[in-house]
């Protein structure tokens, strides 16, 4: 697949077939993966990887604290801003609002939100889960150098014909990854990637978010 072809065709798969994955292919794309540049090529990153009947604990459990106290687990770094504002609030109403459309799930239908909320807590049924790590004692650099890390599994995979989900999600749930996990007190849980097989026939995954041009966002200077 050319890597045009594999940054286009990558979208956030929110259903997934049940088909393994096996620890090769996922090896194979964490070596692609880690040839991502970072700062004196220190490699902030680190990866566990889930599957099988520890993918299925840790799930369990996820789930279990996002039903039943949700405001005891909050992340170790703010992804988000506190107060939204334009043109970022107005592209994250059309993201959320778009999915929900294509899932037919009514904006007052609060039961049907919070189970679609809940699937991200079981990776959206992927066979395996990612979860990956930063070492807090590093700078807010690193921060970029894992970004380019997690890009390079998004893409990687779908040279192998595999789909991905990237989720902030999990940060909220960093101490029961802490339970299933050897993580050390120095590692920062940043997200989980949902990673398996798209599920074609689910219509959420028929729900692509648009971009902006390069036109939009990029000022040229000194161009013939």
């Amino acid at each position: 697949m050319h890597v045009d072809e594999a940054i286009r065709s990558r979208k956030s798969v929110r259903r997934f077939l049940p088909d393994p994955v096996a620890a090769s292919v996922v090896s194979h794309i964490l070596d692609v993966a880690a040839r991502a540049p970072s700062g004196n090529n220190v490699q902030p990153w680190r990866v566990y990887a889930l599957a099988g009947e520890a993918r299925e604990r840790f799930c369990h459990d996820v789930v279990q604290a996002a039903q039943d106290d949700p405001d005891r687990h909050q992340p170790e770094y703010a992804y988000y801003p506190t107060q939204w504002f334009e043109p970022y609030l107005e592209r994250r109403r059309r993201c959320g609002f778009g999915l929900y459309a294509t899932l037919g799930i009514a904006r007052d239908d609060k039961p049907a939100r919070e189970a679609q909320m809940l699937r991200n807590y079981t990776f959206f049924d992927a066979p395996v889960g990612l979860l990956v790590t930063l070492d807090r004692r590093l700078n807010t650099g690193s921060f970029m150098d894992v970004g380019m890390f997690l890009q390079n599994i998004l893409v990687a995979a779908r040279a192998q014909g595999l789909h991905t989900c990237a989720q902030a999600a999990f940060a909220w749930f960093h101490a029961i990854a802490r339970r299933h996990l050897p993580m050390s007190d120095s590692e920062m849980l940043l997200c989980g990637v949902a990673l398996g097989r798209e599920d074609t026939s689910a219509p959420e995954n028929a729900f692509i978010t648009e971009r902006a041009a390069a036109g939009e966002f990029t000022s040229f200077h000194g161009f013939a």
